[in-house]
């Protein structure tokens, strides 16, 4: 049985982004749009037997219409090429009142063929595929609401409040493993923190802010595979068996700069000894769009600080086309004035979208009293400076008098 497990497509981020002039859309959109053709490319070229999604399929719970349609067209492509697809909710899908839909329940309320949709409460699924059935145990994004609404649950602080959904998620895995059937496959689909994962860029994420599953709760023997959504950087928690976050499908912002971005395949094959199914994943990285950092810092003494900055850009040319580009200039305060900024935004030409952040080294200026030692005459700073010095007033004058007589005759020179 060949699985592909992915999450966190966010349709919608549109920051670094153009107008598509073929087809008036944001040209970030249509990079994930990208990603995600490429991965349902691989499914039906390679005969997957079923597609995991572990859910955030749009940036915001209320997806444009657009956004809806182009998620909507992808899902039919692996759904009518007979692929199930497993939809399972995350927080960005989550509507702010329970009694509203999710962003992706249309599938289910419509009831497509091949599509199943998680979207509320936790269950299991018994999904006919290709290469016989799979259970999928789901575990949707828990509402914070939900938990808040029940009587015991007043006047508790927000630790306290984690600790008891970290407890309900944690009988939730439990009993739905509890609930397989042993004889077939099984896979734990959850959008979930779990403690030990690595973060991504994801701003919104803060470990004590949100509750998190301890890993020993989650790799529970009773599952085949555990397929994670919610942290966009891709990794493997466990081994035995498996718990693998799919990280995000399309780069978010530069703090995913140097991340690869893609999906897993998963393969679960049967013991020919009748013992325990025996699993195998690979990464598959898509062609994401390209984030490019550029440092430049000229120095104080440099005579032409813009050819100092255009040849650190032409060193790296090859990764300017097409790239995100951001350009870190380092400055002096004193070149300030000396770049010329219509050759440096000439030379990023080729990115697909450029960004210049300067940072400016003002130079510290040695103050005497309430005012800098440029600004006042040399007896004056003299004089400020002894003051300072805690000298008796008597040898104060004689300095002054000597220090006169020495400024007088420089400028006599």
């Amino acid at each position: 049985m060949k699985i592909i497990h992915f999450a966190d497509l966010h349709l919608g981020v549109e920051n670094y982004s153009r107008i598509d002039p073929d087809t008036g859309l944001s040209s970030r959109l249509n990079d994930f749009l990208s990603a995600l053709n490429q991965l349902v490319d691989y499914a039906l070229e390679n005969e997957v037997d079923l597609v995991l999604f572990c859910g955030d399929a749009y940036k915001t719970r209320e997806p444009s219409q657009t956004q809806q349609r182009e998620f909507a067209k992808r899902i039919n492509r692996l759904a009518t090429g007979n692929i199930p697809v497993f939809l399972l909710t995350g927080n960005h899908d989550m509507p702010n009142a329970s009694w509203r839909a999710t962003a992706t329940e249309i599938f289910d309320t419509l009831a497509v063929k091949n599509i199943y949709v998680s979207s509320n409460r936790p269950d299991i699924y018994k999904i006919p595929t290709a290469s016989g059935a799979v259970q999928v145990a789901s575990l949707p994004w828990l509402r914070r609401s939900t938990l808040l609404s029940r009587e015991d649950m007043k006047n508790l602080n927000l630790d306290q409040i984690n600790e008891k959904m970290q407890e309900a998620l944690t009988r939730v895995i439990s009993e739905k493993a509890a609930a397989l059937d042993p004889t077939l496959p099984a896979i734990l689909a959850a959008h979930v923190w779990v403690t030990g994962a690595r973060a991504g860029s994801e701003s919104m994420m803060a470990i004590g802010q949100e509750p998190a599953v301890l890993l020993s709760n989650i790799n529970l023997p009773a599952f085949d595979y555990v397929a994670l959504g919610h942290i966009h950087k891709h990794q493997v928690l466990s081994e035995n068996p498996p718990v693998v976050y799919a990280g995000s499908l399309e780069r978010v912002d530069f703090g995913e700069e140097n991340e690869e971005k893609g999906f897993y395949v998963v393969d679960i094959e049967p013991d020919p000894a009748g013992g325990k199914r025996q699993v195998s994943f690979d990464f598959h990285p898509v062609n994401a769009r390209r984030f490019l950092t550029i440092d430049v810092a000229p120095e104080a003494d440099d005579l032409d600080p813009t050819t100092t900055i255009l040849r650190a850009i032409s060193g790296k040319e090859t990764g300017i086309r097409d790239a995100i580009v951001r350009l870190k200039i380092y400055l002096p305060s004193l070149l300030e004035g000396q770049l010329r900024n219509n050759d440096i935004r000439d030379a990023l030409k080729d990115a697909h979208y450029s960004t210049i952040a300067r940072e400016i080294h003002r130079e510290t200026r040695l103050r005497l009293g309430d005012r800098a030692a440029e600004d006042i005459k040399p007896l004056d700073a003299l004089k400020a400076w002894l003051e300072t010095q805690n000298i008796p007033p008597e040898r104060q004058k004689v300095l002054l008098e000597y220090g006169e007589k020495l400024i007088k005759g420089e400028d006599d020179q």
